[in-house]
Formats: C-alpha cells, structure tokens, sequence
C-alpha cells in the first residue's frame, strides 16, 4: 500500500473515531436500558397470572431457590421481571431496579441455572453498567437531578 493510500485510511479511520466520539453516551445507555428490560419483561410475561399452578410447580420442581418458599420465589420474580423493566425504560429509578435484577440474575446464576452464564452475562453485563453509571441523560433520572441540583 502507497504511503499516500496509508496516509487516506489512517485520516478516514481518525474521522471515523472522531464522529463515533461525539455520539451522547445517552444513546448507548439507552439501548442498554431497553435491551436488557425487554428480556425480563418477556420472562415476566410468561410467569402470568399470578399464582398459576404450573408457574409455582416450576419453581418448586426445577428452579428450587433455596430460603425462599416457591409461592414467595415465584411472586417476587414476578414482580421484579414487570415492574423493573418499566423502570429501566423510564430510567427512573434505574439503579435500584438495576441491582434488583442483577440481584436475581446471581440467583438463577448460583441456584438455579449455573451452567447458562453465557447468558446470565449478557443480562449482568448492562446491569452492571447502568448500575455503576446510571441511565444517561436521556431519563427521569437526569431529569430530576438536574432539578434538585438547579441545572437547566
């Protein structure tokens, strides 16, 4: 390759990583937020309607949490896989719903499904990051900081 072509890839790649720069880190933290929420709300979804039998037998047949009676283990995950995703949508309240479902995440991890971390990963993975870092500016979050903080 001539230094003159070398010289055209190296200026396209810098400009290339100059406009990926100026992408708002709220883009990807939003995505993020979305992806991870929609695979706890479909789980939610098929542990509907409360209380349903069959529900209650998988978590005392196969999913087996230990200290937790399948009846309570079912409701809570439930309840954690409805209502959480929301929040993580809104970005409100991100971080506590973020470590609630990181929180269940270890569970299935530890008890239930260990040999599945690939996807246990994939889930802990955006978890982790909101919780360390929160929802971006794009949430109610951001919103009512800037609020309390009095920025515009």
């Amino acid at each position: 390759m001539s230094k003159l072509r070398q010289a055209g890839v190296v200026v396209a790649a810098r400009s290339l990583i100059e406009w990926l720069d100026r992408v708002p880190i709220a883009l990807p933290a939003l995505l993020l937020r979305l992806g991870v929420a929609l695979a706890f709300w479909r789980s939610g979804l098929t542990k509907l309607p409360f209380g349903n039998p069959t529900i209650i037998a998988l978590f005392r047949d196969e999913y087996r949490v230990p200290l937790l009676p399948p009846e309570i283990a079912a409701y809570l995950a439930t309840s954690l896989e409805l209502t959480c995703p929301i929040l993580l949508i809104l970005g409100l309240l991100t971080r506590p719903a973020a470590a609630a479902l990181l929180a269940q995440t270890l569970v299935i991890q530890l008890f239930v499904y260990p040999e599945n971390y690939p996807d246990h990963l994939l889930w802990a993975g955006p978890l982790i990051y909101l919780l360390l870092r929160g929802p971006g500016r794009w949430s109610f979050d951001a919103k009512i900081r800037d609020s309390i903080l009095g920025r515009a």
